[in-house]
């Protein structure tokens, strides 16, 4: 069992980090209920986000606060019973977010962020993952003059400080991008670096192929059946019990029902998101992803049509869906582009892992030997997976780490 390890989670992160591992040599097999990429992977922007060099703070202006305890905003909604569960990483991450910590925050942030792309293409090189890279990076579009020259400004410093590429677009240079517009604004910003993915669980399946390949193995099982076995780990499977010297926990918004078995309960909180695809009537096209700012919300061309995503909803893990938000974005969405019917008959829902630090927990987990997390990565898991999967590979076979693994440890919320 030395060499052996397994792996709870066949997400992005989960799948990248068994496959890091099985090219360093490890015996590793990955679980996961269902198959890989059927989770949060599943339902995203699409985006691998080289320019998100700053992580979304916790508003900090009264008004906007206001804004969104109103509960009608596209981009944020809540239960009102589950607040209080909320209440103590939410305050977690107001705290976080004063400017002297946020900026801490920021830097060990991009430091991940600015390898995302070079880490993604390591994976994807020479496979049929390449297809799925669209090298058209994505567009925010601004409602005012105002917002775009912040907006600007912004951009500015994270070409200064991260080496972020981007074209600004006024009214005009915005419709000729995307002649298919029916609402016009203020102007654009085109964050070109970015990959835009055309099916993000393609991705991670193509990933998945690559491990297997590495003779890695994936099993349908339960990861909350974890449990030690001696020195090492045991999990139980449809193949039957299973195990391992060590354990990666990368459950994504379920990783602590399982680290908290374990000692560790960190402040980790899940914020669910909506998408539905839509066709488009006639020769009506959208070249890239768009998110439009005053709508709070994004539309990305994908294989199964136009995808529509929301922001951040918040309830209580086991509420039924409540895609109030899809239905408010729908008719905006409808005055934005030319959509013609639905693709699926009912919405696609799913949780993003968040930290109120902002930053994903990956390494060691505290106070049990041959146990590592790799978790948190809130909306860049899909983003970030790969960039996880080498510095967790790296620290679990005791190779120089090519970043700085200290600002994601988990003793930090010890």
């Amino acid at each position: 069992m030395s060499s052996s390890v397994l792996v709870l989670g066949a997400g992005m992160v989960g799948v990248s980090v068994a496959l890091h591992l099985a090219r360093r040599g490890r015996d590793v097999v990955l679980v996961d209920r269902q198959g890989p990429g059927e989770g949060a992977s599943f339902g995203n922007g699409g985006l691998i986000q080289r320019e998100a060099v700053f992580p979304h703070a916790f508003p900090r202006e009264a008004r906007e606060i206001l804004r969104i305890a109103g509960n009608r905003a596209i981009e944020a909604r809540y239960h009102w019973r589950a607040l209080p569960g909320f209440a103590s990483p939410l305050l977690q991450y107001w705290w976080h977010s004063e400017p002297a910590r946020y900026e801490r925050a920021a830097a060990a942030h991009a430091a991940l962020i600015e390898t995302c792309l070079d880490e993604h293409l390591a994976l994807a090189r020479d496979t049929p993952a390449m297809a799925l890279l669209r090298p058209i990076g994505w567009m925010r579009l601004y409602g005012d003059d105002s917002g775009m020259e912040a907006a600007l400004r912004q951009a500015e410093r994270a070409r200064a400080e991260h080496g972020v590429n981007c074209v600004a677009l006024d009214r005009q240079g915005l419709a000729a991008a995307e002649p298919h517009l029916m609402v016009g604004r203020a102007g654009a910003i085109h964050w070109t670096d970015p990959l835009s993915v055309s099916d993000p669980q393609a991705l991670v399946l193509a990933y998945a192929a690559r491990f297997a390949e590495a003779g890695g193995r994936f099993v349908n099982g339960d990861a909350m059946t974890l449990e030690r076995a001696g020195a090492g780990w045991r999990v139980m499977t449809a193949e039957g019990v299973v195990e391992a010297a060590e354990v990666v926990i990368a459950l994504g918004a379920s990783a602590t029902m399982v680290t908290r078995k374990l000692g560790y309960a960190p402040p980790l909180f899940g914020k669910r998101g909506y998408h539905m695809h839509y066709r488009m009537r006639g020769n009506a096209v959208l070249h890239r992803p768009i998110l439009d700012t005053p709508s709070g919300f994004l539309l990305a061309p994908m294989r199964a049509g136009i995808r529509l995503t929301t922001g951040a909803e918040f309830a209580a893990p086991d509420a039924p869906p409540t895609p109030v938000q899809l239905d408010q974005a729908e008719p905006v969405a409808r005055g934005l582009l030319p959509l013609a019917d639905r693709v699926e008959a009912t919405p696609w829902m799913g949780t993003r892992p968040c930290m109120p630090d902002m930053l994903p927990v990956i390494g060691a987990l505290p106070g049990q030997p041959g146990a590592w997390c790799a978790f948190g990565h809130a909306h860049q898991g899909l983003t970030l997976g790969p960039t996880t999967g080498r510095l967790l590979a790296e620290m679990m076979t005791g190779d120089a780490t090519f970043l700085p693994p200290e600002p994601y440890r988990a003793e930090r919320f010890l």
